[in-house]
This record gives structure tokens, C-alpha cells and sequence, in this order.
């Protein structure tokens, strides 16, 4: 059983910056696949952007702006979210995706707001 433990998010005026980060609590053996997805009040959990030792991945709606990283010996990986818009506000989510299992964060508030 792998848990993610996440910090960071909270409060931004538009503009802003924020970063989200989610350590594991041990790493997997083989390749993983990490990234974060986020769910806003009333709409569906979506895709926001994946890191693999293959791929990097972004939603439309976030390339240009977020960063996603990683550090595979910690089994972490981090969301820097530059220029937030109020569209961006959810709750985000990182996710651990192995050959036979997906792992979820607790879940961490992102509000955008003037």
C-alpha cells in the first residue's frame, strides 16, 4: 500500500503562483507514472498533467502555465501553478499510477480569488 501525502495550495488573487506537493510514502518498484488531476465544486475530477520516465503531459487549459516535476528517489512529485485564474479553483489531487494499482492524495484546496 502506497499513501501520498500532500501540502501546499490555498489562497491566490489572479496573477498569482502557488505549488502543490505530494511525497510518497514508499516508491514502487519499476516505472510509475505521477500527476495531478483536480476537481472543481459540482464538475468531474479532470486531468491536469502526468510525468513519466516516457511522457510529460498537460491539459489545454493549464500548458504554459503549470510545471509538474518530480523526484523519483522520494517518490514525490510537485504542480508550480503560475498565473492562476479563477477557473483554476478545486480541489487538486496527485495520483501514483503503477502496473497494478492507482494511489490517490488526500486532496488539497486551490481558491483563486480577488
Amino acid at each position: 500500500q502506497v499513501y501520498l501525502a500532500q501540502s501546499g495550495g490555498g489562497l491566490v488573487q489572479p496573477g498569482g503562483s502557488l505549488r502543490v506537493d505530494c511525497v510518497a510514502s514508499t516508491v514502487p518498484n519499476g516505472d510509475f507514472e505521477m500527476g495531478w488531476y483536480r476537481q472543481a465544486p459540482g464538475k468531474q475530477r479532470e486531468f491536469v498533467a502526468t510525468l513519466s520516465h516516457k511522457n510529460t503531459d498537460y491539459a489545454d487549459s493549464v500548458k504554459g502555465r503549470f510545471i509538474i516535476s518530480r523526484d523519483n528517489f522520494q517518490g514525490s512529485v510537485y504542480l508550480q501553478m503560475n498565473n492562476l485564474q479563477p477557473s483554476d479553483t478545486a480541489v487538486y489531487y496527485c495520483a501514483m499510477k503503477t502496473l497494478s494499482n492507482t494511489y490517490w492524495g488526500q486532496g488539497t484546496q486551490v481558491t483563486v480569488s480577488s
